[in-house]
């Protein structure tokens, strides 16, 4: 597998939260799943989604991107990781793939979407099982287009 290419990451909330999401500010997070697509295209590709594992397992405190504040927030727990590699970019296609199938598909509005004109890469579930199931959805309708 490459060591580039675009990843989503599952995250489990037990229990409602209230997360500062840096210059997003403080949002409500409900409890239930979430699904965040992002890129890692740039330099270290994929030792990108190591990071976010540490931030999440509280062995990392910076916080650079929106996923670190949710993923860092004591509350919260990564829980899977799905990738596609390669040097193609595919993070919206992805995020939007993936919100297809949620039932609160942009729960934070501009969530991990700076750079884009997507109106979130943030997708919410109400369990794991449902976002892990979207996911892979996602990823099997953007590998076949692939093999195309």
């Amino acid at each position: 597998m490459s060591d580039a290419g675009t990843y989503t990451l599952v995250f489990a909330v037990a229990e409602a939260a209230a997360v500062e999401v840096g210059a997003l500010g403080v949002h409500e997070v409900p409890a239930g799943a979430y699904a965040y697509t992002g890129s890692a295209l740039g330099t270290g590709g994929f030792s990108r989604i190591d990071r976010h594992r540490r931030v999440a397992a509280g062995e990392h405190d910076v916080r650079h991107w929106h996923v670190d504040y949710l993923g860092g927030h004591e509350g919260v727990s990564l829980t899977g990781v799905e990738r596609l590699g390669g040097a193609r970019d595919e993070e919206c296609r992805l995020a939007r793939a993936v919100a297809a199938d949620a039932p609160e598909a942009d729960p934070i509005a501009g969530f991990g979407a700076s750079d884009c004109d997507c109106p979130s890469h943030l997708s919410r579930f109400h369990s794991v099982a449902d976002a892990e199931a979207a996911v892979a959805s996602a990823y099997r309708q953007i590998r076949g287009r692939a093999d195309r």
